[in-house]
């Protein structure tokens, strides 16, 4: 179901521009358009059928009533005010698509306070160590868990409303709090990026060593092909809750090394067969993509 008679779309990275893309193909009916900084980036989106993407803000913006900022979570505030200035309608809801949420619920409030606008926070779970505008794929929010935060309590019907335009995207939908959905990320998405970066680092040291490697070392390795920059920046906006998955981590590791050290290898299987319950019975439900 779709409540929304235009959504712009604020940043033509993977996300904005499977978004823009997912719009296309579901609600041809509906106006969807397209802003990006750089011209590059409004070609491939016009090339590839988003005939709105532009890189002029108030045309973006014309008639939209629906805002989804899909810019690095840094950048937010800054597109935001940008996107005050250039016409924003204070009727429109104004969403992310970003990792964190304690961070853009902090940092527009004030801004949007300042104009009677309305922000609830949304994360579909759904991404690749790919980026950009080529990668972007209408398909990619299809089956996904979307996490959404309304810490601002915006309440009904905007909750409603953004809940079944994520849903008609392809989404499952989940509520939580933006400090619950940080500590959560924190585990099932930003400390496995951490994880495959350290196998990537140690098992990778010399290259030609990877010509040996197997499925299992792609696997665990590939979201360490992401954009460092990127993934930087969320971990260091997540710090505190991945400060305690970390140490968490540690914990395990400082654990094996030790059943390694007194050669126990009862214990180390009991611990892997921990692990293989734990993710035997967390995973056949879930999706498995990182973002």
């Amino acid at each position: 179901m779709m409540e929304f008679q235009k959504v712009a779309v604020l940043g033509g990275g993977l996300l904005g521009g499977s978004l823009a893309l997912a719009m296309r193909q579901r609600f041809p009916d509906r106006a969807v358009s397209l802003w990006a900084r750089r011209a590059e980036t409004v070609e491939q989106a016009r090339g590839r059928g988003i005939s709105e993407a532009t890189e002029r803000m108030e045309e973006a913006l014309e008639g939209a009533d629906l805002i989804v900022l899909s810019t690095p979570v840094g950048a937010m505030a800054t597109v935001l005010l940008a996107a005050q200035g250039a016409g924003l309608s204070r009727e429109a809801l104004v969403t992310d698509v970003g990792s964190v949420k304690a961070t853009p619920h902090r940092l527009l409030r004030p801004l949007l306070e300042r104009t009677g606008g309305r922000f609830i926070g949304s994360h579909p779970m759904a991404g690749s160590e790919q980026t950009g505008m080529g990668a972007a794929d209408a398909r990619l929010f299809e089956g996904a868990a979307c996490l959404l935060t309304d810490d601002d309590a915006v309440g009904a019907p905007w909750t409603d409303r953004l809940a079944r335009f994520w849903e008609a995207m392809g989404c499952h939908i989940s509520w939580l709090g933006a400090a619950e959905h940080d500590a959560l990320v924190a585990k099932i998405s930003h400390f496995p990026h951490m994880m495959a970066a350290v196998t990537a680092k140690v098992a990778l040291q010399e290259p030609q060593d990877g010509k040996f490697g197997g499925g299992g070392l792609r696997d665990t390795t590939r979201v360490a092909g992401g954009d460092a920059a990127m993934w930087a920046e969320i971990v260091v906006e997540n710090r505190d809750a991945m400060k305690v998955v970390l140490g968490q981590g540690i914990k395990e590791m400082s654990e094996m090394l030790a059943m390694l050290e007194a050669g126990d290898q009862e214990a180390l299987r009991l611990w892997l067969a921990e692990a293989k319950d734990a993710r035997d019975s967390a995973l056949p439900r879930v999706r498995n993509d990182f973002s």
